[in-house]
């Protein structure tokens, strides 16, 4: 029903995950954030304030270089299953890029963002601050171990508050926090039969 899903939610959330899962079991085309291509991660958790810039460029430019690539191989015809969506670009800098950066920022987000399909369903998975940092230390990224709370609940807002607003796509918000979709098969093929429905644009709230 949906030629491309987007996964999204907050950092630990599970949506890489969940993507590779529904990618595998619908034989669908993965498409995932190349975070560790990304040289400036690493440096903006030791120096937000002086690589942020330079973090969400590259990211959008590597986000929209996925894109092209996909929609020049006319590769829309088939499924497919991401883990991020392209707003997540614009909803990152909102947090992170100061008045001036954020300026010259949506004038590049403008121009490549004109060209990119928005996705035919989104699923948000949400969980508690606590949940998401118990997910970072347990995968153990270096650079994320100091992840505050407070950037949390920031991103967390950025992603709501867009979400509820906007009314182009359906929006699946799917609460994670006290599940397992990994080790519990049952929450695993709820969310599967879930994806199966039919949704009107906006966001609708899902208990499992």
């Amino acid at each position: 029903m949906y030629k491309h899903i987007a996964i999204e939610g907050n950092i630990g959330s599970g949506k890489t995950t969940l993507s590779k899962m529904l990618s595998r079991d619908n034989n669908a085309r993965l498409l995932l954030e190349a975070f560790a291509e990304n040289p400036f991660l690493p440096k903006f958790y030791r120096e937000p304030s002086k690589h942020a810039f330079a973090l969400e460029l590259f990211f959008m430019a590597e986000r929209y270089q996925q894109f092209k690539l996909i929609k020049n191989q006319d590769l829309f015809k088939n499924q497919i299953i991401s883990d991020y969506f392209f707003v997540k670009s614009k909803l990152f800098a909102q947090t992170n890029l100061n008045k001036d950066e954020m300026q010259l920022f949506n004038r590049l987000y403008e121009i490549t963002s004109s060209s990119i399909p928005s996705p035919d369903l989104v699923v948000y998975l949400y969980s508690d601050i606590n949940r998401l940092q118990k997910n970072i230390k347990k995968r153990g990224r270096d650079f994320e171990q100091k992840i505050s709370d407070g950037y949390l609940h920031s991103i967390q807002d950025k992603y709501l508050d867009y979400l509820r607003k906007q009314n182009d796509f359906p929006v699946l918000l799917i609460d994670v926090t006290l599940v397992d979709f990994v080790s519990d098969k049952s929450v695993y093929n709820r969310i599967k039969d879930i994806l199966k429905l039919q949704y009107n644009p906006g966001i609708s709230k899902i208990d499992l």
